[in-house]
């Protein structure tokens, strides 16, 4: 059993993950940086964001390993990249199903 998170008392890896992916701005963060590192100010323009969201997702996403800063600005790790070749099936099912 892992860490308890909200809408889930067991704390499983799935929960963990879906607790942090389905908050506000992380999957555009995500997004924004599969290409290339964006600074601070650029990853903001790009996801559309406060600076104050952003922050707190960086921070959540660093803690999980799958975005880091180093010079250049921020990037995905490689646990990051692994994660966005998860999404990709339900990034297909959307274009799909939902336009």
């Amino acid at each position: 059993m892992g860490t308890k998170v909200r809408g889930s008392k067991t704390g499983r890896p799935i929960m963990v993950a879906l607790d942090l992916l389905g908050r506000r701005a992380t999957l555009r963060v995500l997004w924004e940086l599969r290409l290339a590192p964006l600074n601070f100010r650029m990853l903001q323009d790009a996801a559309e964001t406060n600076p104050a969201i952003l922050n707190t997702r960086l921070k959540e996403l660093r803690a999980a390993g799958v975005v880091e800063h180093q010079e250049g600005g921020y990037r995905l790790t490689d646990r990051g990249r692994t994660l966005l070749a998860a999404l990709q099936p339900l990034y297909d099912w959307a274009e799909r199903s939902l336009r």
